[in-house]
């Protein structure tokens, strides 16, 4: 198989998987036991804690002192942030039209109970219009969510000046940079937001593990009760084999970050120009903008992206139409119809993203492959 589908989820790195099954054997005790295997896996949960900080931008030392709160992964991450930034009163809420549904889900939770939410559009390339955010902050304003990057496009959003605009009024910024974190540098104190999920298992780390960072001095309320760990933020026994392996990846993909991304682009180029040349009237979505190295979103009129994927997954290539959270839905991408793509050539739209693993000829043979089975579909189309 070649797997092109690392948007969704990543393959375990195996430095990743030898640090997990190292501190299970080592560090195996409940952190919050007093006995000396509890010290010894409190100890490696709160070296991974500052390891995962300083790689990120976070401030743990600080007085007051960022906080780094583990999860499950960023979907847990964000519904915590989401809520518990919100609060109990009805206010007034703003997402962008492009937020992963563990943003968008939430919001319309809050809708329910009375928040009023307003979506900010997006350019062409897919950008959040930093003036429509502009346009509609209002006196009630509470809590502005915009993703760092997006999971289907790959569009790296302007996150940086929303933040700034935001906290001219005191207004806190959510970010979802569950698909940034590892692949590009991530500042969290340089971006100016007040929080920012991270998942591990879309940078080459386990499945199960995220976290929420939060700006010093902000507090939310916890979605789960039932215990002291994390400051009651998130209580439970802290898995920490997971935390090991979660600042394991993340440490690999920092070593190795340029290289990576230089590599995953030229994947990507060249990928793509073997799609625009040998398929008429593809269109990469968000190709004019800064993306992902990793992500390409490609449109192809003519024929249903799903058709599309269950071919490709018959000839041994796996990618998807978009956001895994989503593929449940027989809707066209909600990200992709707020760029202005007509429902038709949404649903013909692919999302192939490569990882540390893909090789050029596998990106090369899955180009071939694409090219053919699309041109078996477009022809039974038009006959």
């Amino acid at each position: 198989m070649i797997y092109l589908d690392n948007n969704a989820t990543t393959p375990l790195l195996p430095e990743a998987a030898e640090a997990m099954a190292e501190c299970a054997r080592r560090s195996f005790g409940n952190p919050a036991s007093q006995h000396a295997a509890g010290r010894r896996a409190r100890q490696a949960l709160e070296d991974a804690r500052e390891g995962i900080a300083d790689l990120l931008g976070v401030n743990l030392t600080g007085t007051p002192a960022d906080q780094l709160i583990f999860t499950s992964g960023g979907t847990e991450a964000n519904n915590l942030a989401m809520f518990g930034l919100a609060g109990e009163r009805p206010a007034h809420l703003i997402i962008s039209e492009i937020e992963h549904p563990s943003i968008i889900e939430p919001a319309e939770s809050l809708a329910r109970r009375g928040w009023q939410v307003d979506r900010a559009g997006v350019s062409a390339d897919g950008q959040v219009i930093v003036d429509q955010v502009a346009n509609l902050l209002r006196p009630e304003t509470r809590l502005v969510a915009v993703m760092l990057g997006n999971n289907e496009t790959g569009v790296l959003q302007p996150v940086e000046p929303i933040a700034r605009l935001c906290q001219q009024r005191g207004l806190p910024v959510l970010t979802d940079a569950v698909q940034v974190a590892g692949k590009l540098p991530v500042d969290f104190r340089a971006l100016g937001v007040t929080a920012m999920s991270i998942a591990a298992h879309k940078f080459h780390g386990p499945i199960g593990i995220g976290a929420l960072v939060l700006r010093a001095g902000v507090s939310v309320e916890p979605r789960l009760l039932g215990g002291h760990q994390q400051a009651g933020l998130r209580p439970g026994t802290e898995a920490v084999p997971l935390i090991v392996g979660m600042y394991a990846a993340l440490a690999a993909s920092r070593r190795e970050q340029d290289a990576r991304r230089r590599r995953l682009e030229s994947l990507r180029e060249q990928f793509e120009r073997t799609l625009l040349a040998e398929c008429l009237g593809v269109v990469v979505n968000g190709g004019a903008a800064p993306r992902l190295p990793q992500t390409s979103n490609l449109a192809f009129p003519g024929v249903d992206g799903q058709a599309l994927v269950m071919a490709l997954d018959l000839a041994g290539v796996a990618c998807s139409t978009g956001s895994a959270c989503a593929s449940g839905s027989s809707q066209p991408s909600t990200t992709l119809l707020a760029m202005g793509l007509d429902k038709s050539l949404a649903r013909g739209s692919l999302r192939c993203s490569f990882g540390v693993q893909t090789t050029a000829e596998e990106a090369a043979e899955a180009a071939r492959q694409i090219v053919r089975i699309y041109q078996e579909l477009a022809s039974r189309a038009t006959t």
